[in-house]
């Protein structure tokens, strides 16, 4: 069978971004162009087996900022029937999306920012950790990327909003010495997210300080189509982005990526892989230093072994040897052995990416950006940062 098919067209749905910083007008922007773009459906000539959505179907408006409620009576006059989730958690963020798919003509979701937030700091909270490392990021973004994947291929118009924040990169100065330099804008959520809408759009705010008019400006940053790239629009609407609605194959196929294909035929597992051998030969490596420190079996000594497991694992040995994650027997390991043998284990922390490497992560789980005392999840994930 042949990998190569004719080409066609199987951009069906509209997959767009606006990214801002506080005040910017996303949700007002991104409100306006969900009903003028439900309106413009349903002024289409498509008959009813085209396969394209209903657009007398609801807005579902996925809400972490309770922005719902301030466009709400907007969206009504328009004739648009208003659904809202207010929620922060990931796990309703892939089922609002399979909902909306069968329930709604377009999804709104403002802000996604907070879904890569709430899937991380729950992540650390459940390994009782405050920080992440780099192991981590290889499970979080294959999480993350069940979200990419529907947002991708889903047979339904998404509208995204996110928070922005900037990237910095090391430069050297005339003196020689590097010093970190604001250099771009990216939305704030797993390093990749920028890259996946079709149509994806700055949202800034512009004030004249002379006579105290304020203005939303709408940069394009990114448009597939070509037909809006790097275009700026002054307080921007539907009929601003229509050139890139044009060319969507509106009641056609969609398929984005076919994420059925792998790789997993061509890939050998070999044992020295596998996670559970990676665990025992850990736990035999805890009890090997342990015997070698503390030999004896006087009560003193199980006293001792006791207060080293502790001190290590925060964990019962039978956690310890049943079910604790390779990650925290290998940092367990690594604390005990600096203790007792003075110097790091082979398992020591690689070094922490510098900011020119920022893979999304949360500013309260990046020690780059932190000093002081850790927050708690439970405030950081109620203020939103």
């Amino acid at each position: 069978m042949s990998l190569f098919k004719p080409a066609e067209v199987t951009s069906a749905f509209l997959k767009m971004g606006f990214m801002g910083f506080a005040g910017s007008g996303k949700t007002y922007t991104a409100s306006s162009t969900a009903v003028g773009l439900i309106r413009h459906l349903r002024e289409l000539p498509f008959d009813k087996g085209s396969g394209l959505p209903a657009a007398n179907k609801p807005l579902f408006f996925l809400d972490t900022e309770k922005g719902s409620d301030w466009v709400a009576r907007k969206i009504k006059d328009a004739d648009v029937e208003l659904y809202t989730a207010k929620t922060r958690a990931f796990a309703d963020l892939l089922a609002a999306v399979a909902e909306a798919e069968r329930n709604a003509s377009v999804l709104l979701v403002d802000s996604v920012t907070h879904f890569w937030v709430e899937l991380c700091a729950t992540y650390a909270k459940k390994q009782k950790r405050n920080r992440l490392y780099f192991e981590d990021w290889a499970y979080l973004k294959g999480e993350w990327r069940k979200f990419t994947d529907a947002f991708v291929n889903s047979h339904l118009h998404i509208i995204l909003c996110g928070r922005a924040g900037y990237e910095y990169d090391y430069f050297e100065n005339d003196a020689g010495k590097k010093e970190l330099e604001k250099v771009d804008i990216k939305m704030k959520a797993e390093a990749e997210m920028g890259y996946e809408p079709d149509l994806l759009v700055l949202m800034e705010r512009d004030t004249d300080l002379r006579s105290k008019q304020v203005a939303h400006v709408a940069t394009v940053m990114k448009d597939r189509s070509t037909e809006l790239d790097g275009k700026r629009f002054i307080n921007p609407g539907f009929a601003d982005f229509l050139p890139h609605f044009r060319l969507l194959n509106l009641g056609g196929r969609q398929l984005g990526i076919d994420t059925s294909r792998t790789s997993a035929h061509i890939l050998a597992a070999e044992k020295k892989d596998w996670n559970p051998v990676q665990r025992r030969i850990v736990v035999d490596e805890i009890q090997t230093l342990l015997v070698l420190h503390v030999p004896g079996q006087a009560a003193a000594d199980k006293k001792r072994k006791a207060e080293l497991i502790r001190k290590h694992f925060n964990a019962a040995w039978t956690e310890i040897e049943e079910v604790m994650p390779l990650f925290d027997l290998r940092a367990g390991y690594d604390s005990l052995h600096r203790e007792l043998e003075g110097v790091p284990s082979r398992y020591a922390a690689a070094p922490a990416a510098d900011a020119s490497r920022d893979d999304g992560i949360p500013d309260f789980l990046d020690r780059r950006k932190t000093n002081g005392p850790e927050p708690s999840f439970v405030d950081l994930v109620g203020n939103g940062r």
